[in-house]
């Protein structure tokens, strides 16, 4: 059942009113997404000072996956109880979580912390992407849409260099403090900005399969984390987590089939592209989150830099993911190919993890950037075009689930990746640091916890120490390799097919690249699909519409027509003064063409007010005939075949109208209320 919300967006607003609503829902977005990587730089200085390396990644971890969670639970409780209170609740949440965080005086208590801090931001995220729906003008909403995924972009690269910042120049806590006063002027701004949205339809929960699929996959991520350090691969321990989670995702599956409205319909496996972007979804995650969350490791450790440093360091990955993604973009909004992508980005991906995988303390300060541009490329490259892909080949009923799908599979391979991550480098830290120190008499074992402590030993000190620290890395990305070369495997399998003229409009925006969480909505998907597709709506294609129909209007007349039934949407028709405020032109200059239309029967004209006559409404409808006509035929699959396909069709574009002629009649009301 589709959740539909009242038109908050048919409240006139000005430009500015606008813009602080949007820098209202923006500051939300970037709470939530800077907190993924935020702590990165910051995990060295953590592990020396709370301890317990072996759970470094968790910190990371429990965020992600309490945020994969949140995101599908929270869209619906939007729906239910409105937009607004659970955009509030959420930073409410998120603040509180980060307030603990920065309290913390042990790493369990951290990392609760953290997965209370994953409940809010998964809330402040998908409930940002629905309130921009909500109250952001239709005509508008593609631009600031995109620079609400362009966040995730931007967090990535400042990110870790913020908290080296925060790390070296105040405390790691400050990670987490800083978030509170950005919460607090947010909250007061929301107050005072947002309207209250409430869904019109109360929404469907599939609580069963969000417990079963959150359980499983936190039971995964423990076997992994705990396999070979905590308990032997062969305990009890483990393969009871193993089994448990097997048995915990089969039953999501079961769950999932019988669902009304399931969290992921099964059926979308049947859809091979679903499945390959999927699991090179999974992958690219896997790749991006576990290099950003211990490539600073490696920088503060082996070559010694600072907190800031090490986030400054990474800036090339960064720089390369950011420029293939756009590339890749441009490229396939242009040509309309996209397998290329995939299989070349996940091919200098495997190349990039293995260069990462010879660095050690003799590698420069140029040659390790290399490395990681490399890595950065092929990323970007891989990443930009999945969501697209698959937006682009499923039925357009289903745009919502595919999206949010694909999305959920990306996060959830960056929390197996930064667990696997972890583990690799907990197993193998412990037998190197021990080696190194038996090697190393002068060094206390106090101060290998420490990148700070270690680097103030004089350098011939500390040699073995830095090469057990390079060599555990070395052996993290070399276990990485063989992930992407599994990734460069299963991209063969992508078919390429011809691109939605929708699906390319939106391969540019960055926002799909990063794939922000966002709610499984097909209405919203489809409205914003064709949103992009009436951009290419200019003159020469309206007067080749205006040909095509057949009509006897010239374009003049198809015009005026236009206005007419467009603004005129009751038997009183509508005054030519409000035609003229429209287009800010006097009224005597459109009066002689409106008489003239009238003479020719189309329109009557009669004391200043003008109503369309059934001799103009049979124009009108063969104008519209022929726009849907083209429009069909720009969204290519989208045939009559599939009664659900075409309801959803004529609801979306009823639904777009609609709004227009409110965002129009509202920008026209002089008396208009201001929010």
């Amino acid at each position: 059942m589709t959740a539909v919300a009242a038109p908050a967006a048919s409240i006139s607003r000005s430009r500015a009113q606008t813009n602080l609503i949007f820098v209202t829902i923006l500051l939300g977005m970037l709470l939530a997404a800077l907190d993924q990587t935020i702590v990165s730089t910051a995990l060295p200085t953590i592990v020396a000072d709370l301890g317990d390396s072996g759970h470094m990644s968790w910190v990371v971890t429990a965020y992600l996956l309490a945020e994969t969670v949140a995101t599908v639970l929270v869209g619906k409780f939007g729906d239910l109880f409105g937009r607004k209170l659970i955009f509030q609740l959420s930073a409410v949440v998120f603040v509180g979580g980060s307030v603990v965080a920065g309290l913390s005086n042990s790493m369990l208590m951290l990392i609760v912390a953290r997965a209370v801090q994953g409940i809010g931001g998964g809330g402040l995220m998908v409930t940002a992407t629905a309130l921009i729906a909500d109250v952001i003008p239709l005509r508008e909403r593609g631009k600031y849409q995109g620079a609400l995924g362009a966040v995730f972009g931007v967090t990535t690269v400042v990110g870790p260099t913020l908290g080296g910042l925060f790390t070296d120049h105040a405390s790691w806590r400050w990670c987490f403090y800083v978030n509170v006063p950005v919460a607090v002027i947010m909250l007061a701004m929301t107050a005072a900005t947002i309207p209250a949205v409430k869904a019109a339809v109360r929404p469907i929960i599939d609580y069963i399969g969000i417990a079963f699929v959150a359980a499983g996959s936190c039971g995964l991520i423990l076997a992994l984390e705990w396999g070979g350090n905590q308990y032997p691969w062969g305990s009890g321990t483990i393969i009871g987590l193993f089994a448990g989670s097997v048995v915990l995702l089969a039953a999501f599956v079961l769950v999932e089939l019988r669902a009304k409205e399931p969290i992921l319909p099964m059926h979308l496996f049947r859809s091979p592209v679903f499945v390959v972007c999927s699991i090179l979804s999974f992958i690219v995650g896997f790749a991006m989150l576990g290099a950003i969350t211990f490539l600073p490791t490696y920088v503060q450790y082996v070559d010694g830099s600072s907190a800031t440093i090490s986030g400054i360091r990474t800036l090339p990955l960064m720089v390369g993911l950011l420029l293939t993604s756009t590339l890749s973009g441009n490229v396939v909004s242009k040509t309309g190919k996209y397998r290329i992508f995939p299989i070349v980005g996940t091919a200098i991906m495997a190349v990039g993890l293995f260069l990462m995988s010879t660095m050690d303390a003799g590698t420069g300060l140029a040659l390790e950037s290399v490395y990681m541009f490399v890595l950065g490329l092929g990323i970007g490259s891989a990443m930009q075009v999945l969501t697209i892909v698959v937006q682009n080949t499923v039925a357009y009923h289903e745009l919502g689930s595919a999206t949010s799908g694909v999305t959920f599979f990306r996060t959830l391979g960056s929390s197996f990746g930064t667990a696997i991550f972890g583990t690799l480098y907990t197993s193998q830290l412990t037998p190197n640091l021990g080696k190194a120190l038996a090697q190393s008499p002068d060094v206390p074992p106090a101060a290998v916890g420490s990148p700070s402590a270690l680097h103030k030993l004089p350098g011939s000190a500390i040699t073995h120490v830095v090469g057990a620290y390079a060599d555990t890395v070395d052996f993290v990305f070399r276990w990485a390799v063989p992930v992407a070369v599994l990734g460069f495997i299963v991209a063969w399998f992508l078919k390429q097919v011809p691109m939605r003229d929708s699906s390319r409009a939106g391969a540019t925006n960055m926002g799909d690249g990063f794939a922000a969480p966002d709610r499984a909505d097909a209405d919203r998907q489809l409205e914003l699909a064709i949103s992009r597709v009436m951009r290419k709506a200019d003159i020469p294609l309206k007067l080749q519409l205006l040909a095509d129909s057949g009509s006897s209007l010239t374009p003049g007349q198809a015009w005026m027509v236009g206005q007419v039934h467009w603004r005129g949407r009751n038997q009183d028709g509508i005054s030519l003064d409000t035609v003229a405020r429209a287009h800010r032109v006097p009224t005597e200059v459109l009066e002689p063409a409106f008489r003239s239309a009238a003479g020719a029967g189309y329109l009557d004209f009669d004391g200043g007010r003008v109503t369309i006559t059934p001799a103009g409404q049979a124009e009108v409808d063969r104008l519209a005939a022929a726009w849907r006509q083209w429009l069909d035929g720009q969204l290519d699959d989208w045939t009559c075949s599939d009664p659900v396909d075409r309801a959803r069709l004529d609801r979306a574009i009823d639904h777009i109208a609609e709004q227009l002629r409110e965002e129009e009649d509202n920008r026209l009301e002089p008396e208009a209320v201001s929010v």
